[in-house]
């Protein structure tokens, strides 16, 4: 198959390259997706559940109890826009010179001096390891490029903020944990890693991961 001449890229998508650059030029080119299983509701019903709770402290102009370390931020306040680049029928975008799409949405922003931070809310069932917040990186990091791409100054860092349930109390409330963690973050290297998508999309398939199991199932049952 000819490749493509522009792509529509997103942080999920490039989180494929990570993993594996076959399983990523076969998405794109081929057509051949990874095997997809149910998606569980609930982290999408607390997802929405948490934008409403940062939106009511929004309209308060309050940082929630989670955030209050967090000296001389205040959460973005230009409403409007921030649910467009929630939205995943709009989100963040942006095109280059040859038409390929990057796009992505957003939980939420702090501003500080200026400029914006990337807050991103991730529900966990466990307490975090030591390089849980690593695979989250290229999504910051695009995160923070699409915004300087649509105009936008930002800070060199994001924050993860991780909601682990607690317990259950009487009253049938569930209690949770959180969790904030700092994330450097750069455009510089999310615009390098774009690149390298686009080489690797324009090329000849690569070889496979030598850890992707979804390859080594389709060797060995001679998929392709």
């Amino acid at each position: 198959m000819k490749n493509k001449d522009y792509y529509t890229l997103s942080p999920s998508t490039l989180n494929i390259l990570e993993d594996c650059p076959r399983c990523f030029w076969l998405h794109f080119n081929e057509n051949i997706r990874r095997p997809t299983f149910p998606f569980p509701s609930l982290p999408s019903g607390i997802d929405r559940v948490l934008k409403d709770y940062y939106d009511s402290y929004r309209a308060k102009k309050k940082l929630p109890p989670e955030l209050e370390e967090l000296r001389g931020a205040k959460l973005y306040d230009d409403v409007e826009k921030l649910d467009e680049w929630r939205s995943f029928g709009k989100g963040l975008r942006w095109k280059d010179k040859k038409n390929n799409i990057i796009r992505g949405t957003i939980d939420d922003l702090l501003e500080k001096d200026g400029k914006l931070i990337v807050v991103d809310y991730k529900t966990r069932g466990f307490p975090l390891k030591e390089d849980t917040a690593d695979y989250y990186k290229m999504q910051l990091h695009m995160y923070n490029f699409l915004l300087e791409k649509n105009g936008q100054k930002t800070h060199d860092y994001s924050y993860l903020i991780f909601y682990r349930p607690e317990k259950v109390r009487k009253s049938r409330i569930i209690t949770f944990n959180t969790d904030l963690v700092k994330v450097e973050t750069s455009a510089k290297d999310a615009e390098k890693f774009l690149k390298k998508a686009l080489k690797t999309l324009k090329g000849d398939m690569p070889e496979r991961s030598e850890e992707c199991g979804y390859c080594k199932w389709a060797e060995e049952n001679k998929t392709f």
